[in-house]
């Protein structure tokens, strides 16, 4: 693997259900803790359809009403697993979509109401961009 020369830019999105509550899944990348999914934006990809290409390939789930939350750094980093600097530009949106299909960037996941989520051992990153979620729109 070559060594990284920019920042990578991250799209990354708490998905919220029908009933209000938030999909979280853990992930092996990230020490086994709760995240949001999410990845890379590809060349000629804008935001929007990175965040739900990225939505679809980790989880199936197809979302609408998306809307920017914050935008973090995260810099060399001891959550990841690779030494890396991220820019992670995190989304909130909606689905109506039941049927979670995880690929292998996750190895489980739950729903959860916000408080709920705020419990679980979820990394600072996806812990932010909860708070920041809160902090704009409840």
């Amino acid at each position: 693997m070559s060594e990284q020369k920019y920042p990578e830019p991250i799209v990354g999105a708490l998905i919220f259900n029908q009933e209000g509550k938030v999909f979280l899944m853990t992930s092996p990348k990230w020490k086994g803790k709760y995240v949001v999914p999410g990845g890379h934006i590809e060349l000629g990809e804008t935001i929007e359809e990175a965040v739900k290409r990225e939505i679809k390939e980790e989880t199936n789930l197809d979302i609408f009403n998306i809307q920017f939350i914050t935008l973090q750094e995260f810099i060399f980093g001891e959550d990841f697993h690779q030494k890396k600097h991220f820019l992670f530009l995190d989304y909130a949106c909606e689905t109506k979509d039941t049927d979670v299909v995880l690929n292998k960037e996750g190895s489980g996941y739950v729903w959860a109401t916000i408080d709920e989520a705020l419990r679980l051992p979820i990394e600072p990153y996806t812990k932010t961009a909860i708070l920041k979620y809160k902090e704009r729109f409840l």
